[in-house]
This record gives C-alpha cells, sequence and structure tokens, in this order.
C-alpha cells in the first residue's frame, strides 16, 4: 500500500472517528499516530516530541492566555450590561437603533474578549429577551446577536490572527493592523443594514419607546459614557496600538491587557473573589483546549506530510480551472465547508497548512489571505444548519424563539460576510493598506 493511500485513509479515518462521536483532539491524535505509524513505522514517534516542544516554547503563543484573561475578566465582571444599557439608550431613538448598539457592543466584545462563544451567549442571555418585549423581529434579534457576536472572529485581538500568523509566518501586528479595516467595514455593512431595515420596515426594528428614554437625562448618559465605554475603549486603544505601531511584542502588550482588565474592573467595584476565581479558571479552560488540540494536531499533520499528502492536495488543485484566482476561490469554499464540522483551530492548524505551500510558490500576499481565511472562518459560525454561533444562541434563547427565527435571521448577515468578503477579494489594499502605512509591510 503507497503512502498516498495511507494519507487518503489517515484522513478518512480522522472524519470518521469525528461522526462516531470522538472528540476532535482525540481524532487528529489517534488518526495521526495510528497511520503515520502503518506509513513509516516508529519514526513518527522520534521526530514528534520536537513538534511539539516547538509549540509549547513558541514566544508568540503565550499572548494567548493572557488575551483570554482580559477577554473574560471583562465578561465576567458584566460590565458588557452596562455597555448594552449606555450605547442602547444612546442610539434607542433611531429605528433600528438597539440592534446598532448590539453591533458596536459586539465591536467593542470582539476588540475586548475575541472568544465568540463567550460573546454570542452574553449578548443572547442579556438582550434577546429585550429585543422581543420591544417588539423586535425575533429573526432580526437572533440574527444581529450572532452576527455582531462573531465580530471578535476578525477584529483584533482575535485569537483566529495569533494562530494565522505563526502559520503564514507573519507578525502578529501585520495582522492585527491588516483586520482592523476588514472588520470595521464588515461592521459598517451591518449597521448600514439595521438602519435601512429601521427605515423600511419600523415594525421589525422599532425605537425605545420616547417614556423609557426619559428615565435617564442627557447629562447622566454623557457621564455614564465617559464612565462605561471611555476604560474598555482606551485599554484596547493602548493593548493595539501598542502592538500595531511596533511599542510593545504581542505577550507584552497581552499582559498590559490582563491587567488592565482587572484594573478597570476593580475600579468598578466588581473585583470579587468569585469573579477572579471564575475568570482564572476559565481561561485555564480555553487555554488548555486550545493547546491540547495544538499539540495533537502535530501528530496529524507530521503524518499527513510524511506520507506525502501535500502530493495530493497539488494534484488536487491542479484540477481547478481558471488559474491562481480560482485556487484562492476554491480553498476559501473548502475552509467553508470545512466550517461545518471543524472548529477554526483545527481548520487553522490541519487544512491551511496543506494548501499554503501551493500560494507561497504563486507569490500571494499571506497578509491578504490569512484575513480572506479569517472572514470565511467567521461566516461558517453563522451558516446553517451547524453554525456555532447558532447553537450558542439557542442555548440561551428564551421560550418562544424557534429554530427557525435563528436560522431565517441569521440568512441576511451571511449575504453580507459575503459581500464583504467579495470586497476585500476585489480590493485587497482595504487589508494591506494599514500594515503598509506603518511600516509593516
Amino acid at each position: 500500500m503507497g503512502n498516498e493511500t495511507v494519507a487518503i485513509l489517515l484522513a478518512l479515518g480522522f472524519f470518521g472517528m469525528l461522526m462516531i462521536g470522538f472528540p476532535v483532539a482525540i481524532a487528529l491524535a489517534a488518526a495521526g499516530l495510528l497511520f503515520g505509524y502503518l506509513g513509516f513505522g516508529l519514526g513518527l514517534f522520534s521526530l514528534l516530541p520536537l513538534r511539539i516542544f516547538g509549540v509549547l516554547t513558541n514566544y508568540t503563543l503565550m499572548a494567548i492566555p493572557l488575551f483570554v484573561f482580559m477577554g473574560v475578566m471583562l465578561e465576567r465582571s458584566r460590565l458588557t450590561e452596562e455597555l448594552l444599557d449606555v450605547i442602547g439608550y444612546a442610539a434607542g431613538g433611531l429605528r433600528g437603533g438597539m440592534g446598532l448598539a448590539i453591533i458596536l457592543v459586539g465591536v467593542l466584545m470582539g476588540a475586548s474578549t475575541g472568544i465568540v462563544g463567550a460573546t454570542v451567549v452574553t449578548l443572547g442571555l442579556l438582550t434577546l429577551p429585550t429585543f422581543v418585549r420591544r417588539g423586535y423581529s425575533k429573526p432580526l434579534a437572533c440574527g444581529t446577536i450572532c452576527a455582531s457576536g462573531t465580530l471578535g472572529q476578525i477584529i483584533p485581538p482575535s485569537l483566529v490572527l495569533i494562530l494565522l500568523a505563526d502559520i503564514m509566518g507573519e507578525s502578529v501586528g501585520t495582522l492585527f493592523a491588516a483586520a482592523m479595516l476588514p472588520g470595521l467595514v464588515l461592521a459598517a455593512i451591518y449597521a448600514i443594514f439595521m438602519l435601512g431595515v429601521g427605515a423600511i420596515s419600523p415594525q421589525m426594528a422599532p425605537a425605545i419607546p420616547l417614556a423609557e428614554r426619559e428615565l435617564i437625562t442627557t447629562g447622566q448618559l454623557i457621564a455614564k459614557l465617559f464612565k462605561v465605554v471611555l476604560p474598555p475603549f482606551a485599554l484596547i486603544f493602548a493593548v493595539l496600538g501598542s502592538i500595531i505601531f511596533g511599542v510593545a511584542a504581542p505577550t507584552e502588550a497581552a499582559g498590559v491587557g490582563a491587567i488592565g482588565s482587572a484594573l478597570i474592573v476593580a475600579f468598578s467595584g466588581r473585583l470579587t473573589r468569585q469573579v477572579l476565581t471564575e475568570t482564572v479558571q476559565n481561561t485555564l479552560k480555553i487555554t488548555a483546549m486550545v493547546y491540547f488540540i495544538l499539540i495533537c494536531s502535530q501528530a496529524f499533520s507530521l503524518a499527513f506530510r510524511g506520507l506525502r499528502g501535500e502530493d495530493l492536495v497539488h494534484q488536487l488543485f491542479a484540477f481547478v480551472p481558471g488559474g491562481l484566482t480560482a485556487e484562492i476561490i476554491f480553498m476559501l469554499f473548502l475552509l467553508f465547508l470545512l466550517g461545518f464540522f471543524l472548529e477554526w483551530i483545527e481548520i487553522s492548524y490541519i487544512a491551511l497548512p496543506l494548501f499554503l505551500p501551493l500560494f507561497l510558490q504563486a507569490d500571494v500576499d499571506m497578509v491578504w489571505l490569512a484575513v480572506l481565511c479569517c472572514m470565511v472562518l467567521q461566516t461558517s459560525f453563522l451558516t446553517p444548519p451547524v453554525g456555532w454561533a447558532l447553537f450558542f444562541i439557542k442555548g440561551v434563547a428564551p421560550p418562544g424563539v424557534t429554530t427557525r427565527d435563528i436560522y431565517v435571521g441569521v440568512m441576511p448577515f451571511v449575504l453580507l460576510q459575503l459581500v464583504a468578503l467579495v470586497i476585500l477579494f476585489m480590493y485587497p489594499g482595504i487589508a494591506t493598506w494599514l500594515p503598509r502605512a506603518i511600516g509593516w509591510m
């Protein structure tokens, strides 16, 4: 049995174990070790420790637990509730204003947490009952929450961008700068859509009643804007700005962000023993999950490459008509499909390294390609029937909100994301302008 045949069996074995219920990390390690041994014997086991050691000692990846701590601290302290109240009242006079507030909070949470599941669950728990009570269309409410919650996939300091920087050999600061404008463009497209719905169909996105808005004066609103919105915004600016402009390394800036988030929560009077305990525990769980998958993925990728699986990938792309542009579109389509079944971590460390050599040889801009991949992975989070964001919001939806409401609600936002993806594909400068302007490229 040839090595290429074993490589195909390796991929099939991995997906087979997923289908019968094995955890992703276990399926990766088991398939890699078994078929790697069948392909080239015990040599795999002598190389694997070096690969694992490289992951565990990667200085850039040390930023992951620190950014996770920063995000979980802000999320666990319930500062999000105050953010929603303040921005909601500020935009409440507009038709679709509450939806606009959710999008703005999604941008702020994405830039401070970068944890999609936590953001969607938090926004769903806090806002979905209020959306329904104020007369918003249930599908529109569900779609807005899911889409806003997934903005953390592309808006820095996204964990996806940190891993893509390591995989593609680019600096974290470069990818953070490259993803900034595309993320804001996507959020702006959402906001325009929401305001358009409010203008065309006000019954779907009504304004907050005047009597409710009058409960807080303009002076109180301005004071709360400075007290609630300014501190996390300043923290985000300090952390991302120091990375993008080269003042600090990503790991150093992440450490500052972790300490800064704790200080913000402490000054707000919410830093209790319980909040600190829950933050540390959740940081440990999320970080352990990420690193465990990264470690297990080394066995799979090492076996697949050793079995010359990359040659199979190159042969597959050779059948794609249309040249390099068509090959990039084909790769993005494959990533989109994989997003139905796999987490972004596995896709990033398993699928992408198989495709990248082909595009490196063709001299494709890796920064632009990384942002395209990131946006595709974000789209897969929303797409029925198995988009992860849909499961997150279904788990916290109040009675009366059906699965159909969620699926119908996210479809316009999936289309909007595809529009943003096409815009980015047609105009790479959206991703490359800022890194070039500040001298990263």
